[in-house]
């Protein structure tokens, strides 16, 4: 919105966003590969999927089956320069295993992002030790992971010894943190307590 005067009086000129098509801005495509085990789950929210990416982004979305990937291209009809990558970021936290409703934040704030590191980045474990360790990562019925979910306000999602971790930058340390406590060996209890600490501090900043 820009505002001018002419003699004296004021006047409004209220222009519309530009389209990648005049921006000059040429049109594009991306590709994001399925796992196999994530096809049939795609196959089952396409809609939820399919619905934001072309009514709120403007993209043109195909899930190509021959390739297993979601194909998404840019066209006339796209206004925001950035809707492509925030596309490929959304397809990408669901193929990594977030739930669509999580992972649909990625389209409405911009500064959330997803976090992948593996259990062996941290600390080389192998055999019973690697899975101890990931044990200690999810807890009894999920109940570690679900705490630090909920303290640090984040979704994880832990897929054999690679952890996925979708928040915003700050939330993100504070699980990341206490994830490499658990694998280092800590307790639940003491990590518990330090997620507690930092929350609290969280809440008043």
């Amino acid at each position: 919105m820009e505002i001018d005067q002419v003699d004296g009086e004021t006047i409004q000129f209220k222009f519309e966003p530009l389209k990648n098509a005049e921006l000059g801005v040429p049109l594009q495509l991306q590709k994001v590969p399925i796992p196999p085990n994530r096809v049939t789950p795609l196959r089952n929210n396409w809609l939820k999927i399919y619905t934001p990416l072309v009514e709120q982004l403007k993209l043109q979305v195909r899930f190509n089956p021959k390739t297993r990937c979601v194909e998404m291209r840019s066209c006339e009809a796209t206004v925001e320069t950035g809707a492509l990558q925030k596309a490929v970021d959304f397809v990408r936290a669901f193929a990594l295993g977030f739930e669509v409703d999580d992972a649909l934040v990625l389209l409405r704030l911009d500064d959330i992002y997803v976090d992948s590191f593996e259990v062996k980045d941290v600390k080389t474990l192998n055999g019973d030790h690697l899975s101890r360790a990931i044990g200690r990562l999810a807890g009894k019925g999920g109940k570690t992971r679900f705490t630090i979910e909920n303290t640090s306000r984040t979704r994880i999602v832990i897929a054999d010894s690679k952890i996925n971790i979708l928040g915003s930058y700050r939330n993100i340390r504070v699980a990341k943190n206490a994830l490499v406590s658990l694998i280092l060996g800590s307790t639940p209890g003491s990590v518990y307590t330090k997620l507690r600490s930092v929350a609290g501090r969280l809440k008043d900043q």
